[in-house]
């Protein structure tokens, strides 16, 4: 089970890094083009895309990998294929209804929305209420595309086919990527902003995400039909646990929703600091965070439909653990080389040395929240599949309000590194809480083992902090230009010393996981 869980979980890491790679091209091309203090118009795009998101995120994707895959699991392996088959056409088809409803509502009210989701403030710029309620209609359908693909992606991974759903988004990256490069002169040419590029092109990647996943899901027997069935007994079932699971993931997008508004009422240029950051934290939540919770979540389905609580138990701690070996040590390195990536990433054209310094400062606020999101991934969907759909809504619930509480007091003393810091504060609030309540569901997370593994992990981590710490300080001071090839001979150097420390400290202390990881990794590499 353990060497299975690790594959699959490598098998998505691999995807997802590649998507993420080019999420990071996405970015150093976005903040090239458009910079992020300089002008609106990143501004406009990242409040008018807020909302399209939030909606995808928690009801397309979050909701729908907590409600749907573990139902449609049951029914695939308790009545087979076709009636998993006819499970996936109705869920999509009443998807397709639902979120068309909310598209067409969208687009309609945008003025509204903009207005509800920005402070008056950003308003008040000259054209920025008008630009954003253009983007917002122009991205509004991507609601629905991915609510489809969010779909496709349940059933592949219920069937244990995990490379190609994780590779999807980066058909979002690419087709944005040729969108600012290739439409923005377009824009220009015909007289629309030139932001409005990107928004076209978040609509042809929310496609793309379609297109790519199709071919897999058709191999294996699916066939698309137009049936819908409100009353049938599987799909209510899965409608019913939606509403809840749509509020039981709602804390990380919701937090950065409230994030959003209250720094639109900051300096210009903050919006983006924070969300150039927080794409940067995302990075190792995707490649490490979810592919482990993905991974993960089939077998938890499937033990937890056969009452084996001792595997479910054993499952979540043998996830948790391999995130914690991941996760921790992606944190310590975010905060310690955070202004060195901003630099290597982004600084360029547009991208000023002032937006390097603020984004790293944001990036580093963020980055204690790594292992609260990536637990959450990990605890929330095992409660749908324990059929308890009350409790992540009640634990979400507390990391909002105290999202809100500590944001509204750290955004006076800190600013916009303020909403970093409270987003990481209500995301490790979140996990603690439903780790403590799942421990006594399951009569345990195997916590003596995890705790001794986080306890080395930590050590090592923090080992390697501090040689990264101190490498990147002797480059800088080898290498003071500030050219391309300088800042990337820091950045991995840093990177690659950490490394070579953090392995010498895992074996030294002895770190399963590491061992398991790396020997792992050998196999592969004799192969």
């Amino acid at each position: 089970m353990s060497s299975r869980l690790a594959q699959s979980a490598g098998l998505i890491g691999l995807a997802t890094l590649a998507s993420r790679l080019l999420g990071l091209i996405r970015e150093t091309v976005l903040a090239a083009v458009f910079g992020a203090s300089a002008s609106m118009q990143m501004d406009a795009f990242n409040v008018a895309f807020r909302i399209p998101n939030l909606l995808r995120d928690l009801f397309a994707e979050g909701a729908m990998t907590a409600a749907f895959v573990p139902t449609f699991t049951r029914t695939l392996e308790a009545r087979g294929k076709e009636a998993a088959w006819q499970v996936g056409n109705l869920v999509m088809n009443a998807l397709l209804i639902v979120t068309g409803v909310l598209v067409v509502v969208g687009i309609f009210f945008a003025p509204e929305i903009t207005l509800a989701l920005a402070s008056e403030k950003f308003t008040n710029r000259p054209g920025a209420l008008v630009l954003t309620s253009q983007l917002t209609r122009i991205m509004f359908p991507f609601l629905t595309v991915l609510a489809v693909a969010a779909a496709m992606m349940g059933m592949l991974n219920s069937l244990r086919r995990f490379f190609v759903p994780s590779l999807a988004p980066s058909m979002f990256n690419v087709a944005s990527i040729i969108s600012a490069l290739a439409l923005v002169p377009v824009m220009r040419r015909f007289g629309f902003d030139p932001i409005v590029a990107l928004a076209i092109g978040t609509l042809l990647g929310g496609l793309g995400q379609v297109l790519v996943q199709w071919p897999a899901l058709r191999r294996e027997g699916f066939r698309y039909r137009p049936i819908v069935d409100f009353k049938d007994p599987v799909v209510r079932e899965i409608l019913r646990l939606m509403a809840p699971a749509t509020l039981g993931l709602a804390a990380v997008q919701v937090n950065v929703f409230v994030n959003t508004h209250l720094a639109t009422g900051q300096e210009q240029g903050a919006v983006s600091w924070l969300n150039f950051a927080f794409r940067l934290m995302y990075l190792p939540i995707g490649i490490f965070g979810v592919s482990i919770a993905t991974a993960s979540l089939p077998d938890i389905s499937r033990q937890a439909a056969a009452d084996d609580l001792p595997s479910v138990r054993a499952t979540v701690s043998r996830g948790l653990r391999m995130m914690l070996m991941l996760n921790v040590p992606a944190t310590v390195g975010l905060m310690v080389l955070a202004e060195p990536i901003v630099a290597l990433i982004y600084e360029r054209e547009a991208f000023r040395a002032y937006d390097t310094r603020a984004t790293a400062a944001a990036l580093m606020f963020y980055a204690p929240g790594l292992l609260g999101y990536s637990a959450v991934k990990i605890a929330s969907p095992t409660f749908y599949s324990l059929r308890d759909s009350r409790t992540p809504v009640l634990v979400s619930m507390l990391s909002i309000a105290a999202n809100l509480a500590v944001n509204l007091v750290l955004v006076r003393v800190l600013g916009y590194r303020g909403l970093a810091l409270g987003t990481a504060v209500a995301a490790l609030l979140n996990a603690v809480v439903l780790l403590w309540l799942l421990r006594g569901r399951l009569a345990g997370l195997e916590g003596r083992r995890v705790a001794v593994a986080l306890g080395k992990i930590a050590i090592a981590s923090v080992v390697m902090g501090l040689a990264a710490h101190f490498t990147v300080d002797w480059l800088t001071s080898m290498t003071p230009a500030g050219g391309e090839v300088a800042k990337a001979i820091r950045v991995f150097g840093a990177i690659a010393s950490g490394l070579i420390v953090l392995a010498a400290s895992a074996r030294l202390l002895r770190i399963q996981e590491f061992n398991e990881a790396s020997a792992r990794v050998l196999r592969r590499l004799r192969r």
